[in-house]
This record gives C-alpha cells, structure tokens and sequence, in this order.
C-alpha cells in the first residue's frame, strides 16, 4: 500500500509542476474522470477526490469538498481548468440542490482551474492574500477579473450557522500565502488543502509567499482548532487531526534539522543528502520530486529564510 500510494503522489506532484508553472495538463482524461469519485466523508459532507490517492494514476487536481446546506452547496477548492461539469455531474448525484458557494484554499490552478464554470455572480471567499495571489494568474485578469471571489477575510470568518456552520482560519505562510483552513463545525471536520497535500516535504510557493520554516507553527495552530477529528488533506485520502499533528512535527522536525546543519557550516548540498526521514514517521518519504519538493528545495529555501532571521 505504501508503494502504491508514494507512486499516486509522485504522479499528483509532476502534474503539479505543470499547474504552477503555467503548463497545465489539458483537459480531463478519460482515466481521470474515471478516478475522479464522489465519497462521503460525514452526513452532508462529501469529496470530489483529487489526485494522489492509492492507485490512482490520473491528474484532476485537488480534493474538492462538497457540503449540502439548506440553502444550497458549498465547494471547497474546484480543481483544474474544465472539471466543472465533472464536478457538477458528481455533485447531482448525492443532491438536487444547487452550488451557491465556492471556498478556495488557496490561489494554485488545481484547487481554483473551475471557479469559472460557476459563474461570475456565485458567492466566493478566499483569504484577502490568495485574492492577491490570484489577480495575478491569467485565469483571473482582465476579462477574466471577473471571476475574482468577491469576499475575502484576514483571520477568521464564519458564513453560515447551526449546522450549516463553516469557519475560515488564517494562521500564518506555508504552502503560500493565503492558506485557508475550512472548518465543517457540526461535523468536526477540516479541509487543510495543501498545507498537507502528502506524507512528504511541502511544496512551498515562494513565489506567492510560501515559508517552509513558518509552516510548521501554522500547521501546529491548525492542529489546534477545537472539536475537530478529520481533516480532507489536498490530494491524498482522508485522515484523522492526529495526521495533522504528525505532520506539523514532521515539518518542524525538517527546519530545526535545516537550522542545526547551517549553524554546522554545511552547505544547502550537503545538508540535503544527509537529511533523512525520522523512522517515527511511518508511511513518509522525503524526496517525491527531487526538483520540486524534496530535500534540496526545502533546504535551499529554509537556508535563505534563516539568514535573514
């Protein structure tokens, strides 16, 4: 299982590197629409899921949460550019009601590429940075503005009530700027997004204000949101808070190893062919791309970050 799952993800971060670089792949393939299911996850509460899980070998992007209210359908994240009527075809098959909001985690083309589809008039809320970060995206200029979400917040936010409640959380930079957590309230459960997209090294978007030496105290705030038990992650299969909290020592852990070995006199190279996966961290893997979110990359990013501590 561990094999086939670190193939998945091997598989979601190449196709990832095509989303942030511009290059997308095109178009939803007949194996993606295939692997791309509806699940439950609690009453009300589904995903459309991503790319990453077990034996899947086909590029959607992220997971997308669906959650029936009374006065409609919430989407959290609507992955890759033409996935819209997937994902409205998946919706129609668990409710007649209509999608009425969108909630995106964060600015990358995986988890925002459908926003159009819904139109420009849809409710649509992201964290005031991830608004930023998005206004720079082709997808999101000019004419295209228009499908900017309209409502942003800086800290928290909740829309909604009763059990219908969603909260929204902004701790801090990691995976970008513009993190949002999604809290389902009633249901005691969080979409984290790629803030823990895998059991692996982040990928950290420097280039819309990732940190990878912040990331472990905004994922250890998030951890710490009460009456939660499961989170939705942003490409792999649901898990548990305790997962969440794994992986804020995980990451924790990288950085102090990066801060001990700098202070050593080792050079970014060097400290990332030395760097290991503690044997604590069962089922985690250190370098999935080695280009794109493994050791060097995170090395060479904490080096920087710390020098300017």
């Amino acid at each position: 299982m561990r094999r086939v799952l670190v193939l998945g993800t091997l598989i979601v971060v190449g196709a990832m590197s095509l989303v942030v670089s511009g290059q997308a792949p095109a178009g939803p393939s007949a194996k993606a629409l295939d692997a791309t299911r509806i699940e439950k996850v609690k009453d009300n509460l589904y995903i459309i899921t991503g790319s990453g899980a077990a034996g899947q070998t086909a590029f959607s992007g992220g997971n997308t949460a669906v959650f029936i209210t009374d006065g409609g359908v919430t989407l959290v994240d609507t992955k890759l550019a033409g996935w819209g009527p997937t994902i409205l075809e998946r919706v129609k098959s668990v409710t007649n009601k209509p999608v009425t909001r969108i909630i995106n985690t964060h600015a990358h083309g995986d988890h925002t590429g459908s926003n159009a589809f819904f139109g420009a008039t849809i409710e649509s809320i992201v964290h005031e940075n991830t608004r930023t970060n998005m206004a720079k995206m082709p997808e999101f200029s000019s004419a295209n503005a228009q499908f900017l979400p309209k409502r942003t917040y800086k800290d928290k936010l909740t829309v909604g009530s009763g059990k219908d409640q969603i909260d929204l959380y902004y701790f801090g930079r990691g995976h970008t700027s513009g993190d949002s957590f999604v809290v389902f309230t009633a249901l005691r459960t969080m979409h984290v997004g790629d803030m823990f997209a895998w059991k692996a090294l982040p990928f950290v978007d420097t280039g819309n204000g990732g940190s990878v030496v912040e990331q472990p105290q905004t994922l250890a705030k998030a951890a710490a949101v009460p009456n939660v038990d499961t989170i939705i992650n942003g490409h792999v299969p649901v898990g548990a808070l305790s997962d969440l909290k794994e992986y804020a020592d995980f990451t924790r852990d990288f950085v102090a190893f990066a801060e001990a070995s700098m202070k050593a006199g080792k050079t970014v190279d060097q400290a990332a062919s030395e760097y290991t996966v503690a044997p604590k961290y069962k089922g985690y893997v250190a370098s999935i791309n080695p280009a794109f979110a493994g050791p060097k990359t995170n090395m060479q990013i904490a080096y920087e970050e710390l020098r300017k501590k």
